[in-house]
């Protein structure tokens, strides 16, 4: 049986773990307390079984242990660190994983805005550390991308990549040290866009929402940018472009309808309120409709074969 190793207790060791029992691998969470560590493995178990697995096939599964104390690395195919998004705290982390862990177990950051260049630098093993970020909820979204630092081993970040595709992920390969990796560097485009055209007044939160939803976000569940063209035509992209590109926002600075929002303390459901108000039972149900939708998009394209 293969094993995984989750540094970390919070919301993202849970769904990364959750994934991780359901495709079969035993996961082992690691955190600063027991009893921290020992909770996110059960509320992992919970988690798996909403994804489809069996209490027989879960239950034999997992393991909590101390970071500092842990010593059994047999079986262990990946070690993923999940701590608070913390520089000093990552980089003190990966120092003592460097000799903590043998030197043949590849090791990730799931950190989305500090470099693996950057948290591995001057270690001795860092050609086997990786960023490895998910996107949340973890447990329901497929992607997870896996980032070279200068310094780390392009062949061994497929064996990472073939480690993923076991679990029932979909790895993607990033093989240049850049901010935001790939999906999120397109993402930040599109919401540059977005909240641009809110600021001018040319469509409210609600109608860009919509647009993207059923129109090309509606598509690319079926097919990527690329593919998509490659099915109607680059053409026709490439006469749109002499039109849309001059008139599109280059800007580098936060959109002002966000950041008018962040002064008054209203960052979305978790403050109660973001361009919509949030009350606490409108934002479970949406929540919970959120996951359903992911779970059935994710029903689709787990049958779908790409060439």
């Amino acid at each position: 049986m293969e094993r995984v190793v989750i540094i970390g207790t919070g919301t993202m060791a849970v769904g990364i773990g959750a994934g991780f029992l359901a495709s079969g691998f035993d996961a082992i969470f690691l955190g600063r307390t027991l009893e921290k560590a020992s909770r996110s493995l059960a509320l992992a178990r919970q988690t798996a079984l909403s994804l489809g697995a069996q209490p027989s096939e879960v239950d034999p599964l997992g393991q909590a242990g101390l970071i500092e104390e842990w010593s059994s690395w047999q079986e262990v195919v990946w070690v993923l660190e999940t701590v608070a998004e913390d520089f000093e705290l990552k980089r003190v982390l990966f120092a003592k994983l460097d000799k903590q862990v043998p030197a043949a177990i590849p090791i990730g950051s799931n950190s989305s805005g500090f470099p693996i260049s950057r948290i591995a630098a001057g270690l001795s093993t860092r050609l086997r550390m990786f960023n490895a970020h998910y996107f949340m909820p973890a447990h329901l979204v497929p992607l997870v991308e896996i980032a070279l630092g200068v310094d780390s081993s392009a062949e061994l970040a497929e064996q990472v990549c073939a480690i993923y595709r076991r679990a029932g992920k979909q790895p993607v390969l990033v093989r240049q040290d850049i901010p935001g990796f790939l999906a999120n560097r397109i993402q930040h485009a599109l919401m540059r866009e977005a909240l641009d055209l809110i600021d001018r007044g040319i469509a409210s939160a609600e109608d860009v929402d919509t647009a993207v939803r059923y129109s090309f976000g509606f598509r690319y569940a079926a097919a990527g940018p690329i593919l998509q063209k490659e099915i109607s035509g680059w053409d026709s992209m490439a006469r749109a472009t002499e039109e849309i590109y001059p008139s599109l926002s280059n800007t580098t600075v936060l959109a002002r309808c966000v950041a008018e929002r962040i002064a008054a303390g209203q960052t979305g459901m978790k403050a109660g309120a973001g361009f919509m108000a949030w009350p606490a039972e409108r934002a479970a149900a949406e929540r919970a409709a959120y996951e359903r939708r992911l779970q059935a998009a994710f029903g689709i394209l787990k049958h779908t074969k790409t060439c």
